[in-house]
């Protein structure tokens, strides 16, 4: 999830081995159901969409591969893929569609500005908010703990064995970009950042940490189901202004919120598909979203997720499957 993902360093060929890798498979919820019978739209085709790695955009694509499938008649492929190399699949054409972008605009100079192989495709509806959080316990102990000024006078409360003496901030998948090193080291912070390993991790540390009151600081995000039924409390950094976080290396302010839009291949969206038109329509809020990733989070499969909501917004996908 910009500053939403790590920007993950991979040789060339390791990149290129993983792409050729995933683009045999990776769809959630049948990649290759069959084509609906409606005559009233033009064919579709096949839509090769990116699936980044959290459960958000999980919901999205569960919702979106849903209707594409049952509605429009096409086939879609996933690839399970991190952002920075989901952005390379336009120039390589393996990549038709990115569902949430977390601002990258850094991809967007390159690929839309420089190479012209992608185009913005219209906001989700989504509001990105990423920052650093605390369990709910915590911060009714000791309100003060939610001012980062205070966050030294407890640092070595969050000490592990792996941080010594100093205190974990936890991150959670390591592809995802982040400022929390810079941060800690910027703004004089006694604490080591250390990985949970996977978005599953890290919500699973914060839902301990408040049942068993143990001490945890970390980065999260909103939309995201889990805040529904652990409320995170949100630690005030220095205030985002434009322009704060333009060198990673000084940076001192909190994230930037982001409006999450979709980003698209260009050869896609001048290929006439309907396809197009209703990627371009699809706009929700977080809680539409959360309410389906709740659902896959409770193990509901993703197409099942998608049918529930579906079903139940018919208003809602027929605007988004208007032509005009």
């Amino acid at each position: 999830m910009s500053v939403r993902l790590k920007r993950t360093v991979a040789l060339a060929a390791a990149i290129a081995s993983a792409m050729a890798l995933t683009a045999c498979g990776g769809s959630k919820i049948g990649a290759t159901a069959a084509p609906s019978t409606s005559t009233s739209h033009a064919p579709c085709g096949t839509v090769n969409i990116a699936d980044n790695p959290w459960v958000g955009y999980e919901a999205d694509l569960a919702v979106v591969q849903y209707v594409l499938t049952n509605k429009l008649g096409c086939t879609v492929k996933t690839q399970n893929l991190t952002e920075e190399v989901s952005w390379q699949g336009f120039a390589s054409g393996t990549i038709d569609v990115i569902l949430e972008n977390w601002g990258h605009d850094d991809l967007k100079k390159k690929y839309i500005d420089q190479q012209n192989v992608a185009v913005e495709m219209g906001e989700t509806g989504n509001k990105g908010i990423i920052g650093w959080y605390v369990p709910p316990w915590l911060a009714k102990a000791h309100p003060d703990i939610t001012d980062w000024n205070n966050l030294n006078k407890y640092a070595t409360n969050f000490k592990t064995s792996e941080t010594g003496s100093k205190g974990q901030f936890l991150d959670g998948d390591p592809s995802y970009v982040t400022n929390d090193e810079s941060l800690v080291k910027n703004l004089g912070l006694n604490f080591k950042v250390e990985y949970a390993g996977s978005e599953d991790a890290l919500i699973q540390a914060f839902k301990t940490a408040e049942a068993q009151k143990t001490w945890m600081i970390g980065y999260f995000y909103e939309p995201q189901w889990f805040l529904s039924e652990v409320p995170l409390v949100h630690i005030s950094l220095p205030a985002y202004t434009p322009g704060c976080d333009a060198d990673p290396k000084t940076i001192k302010c909190d994230y930037q919120p982001y409006d999450l839009d979709k980003i698209a291949r260009k050869a896609f969206v001048d290929s006439g598909s309907p396809a197009v038109s209703f990627i371009k329509n699809f706009n929700w809020t977080n809680d539409d979203q959360n309410s389906v990733a709740l659902d896959i989070s409770n193990k509901v499969t993703d197409a099942a997720a998608a049918k529930k909501w579906v079903d139940a917004h018919p208003a809602i996908v027929a605007a988004w499957l208007k032509t005009s």
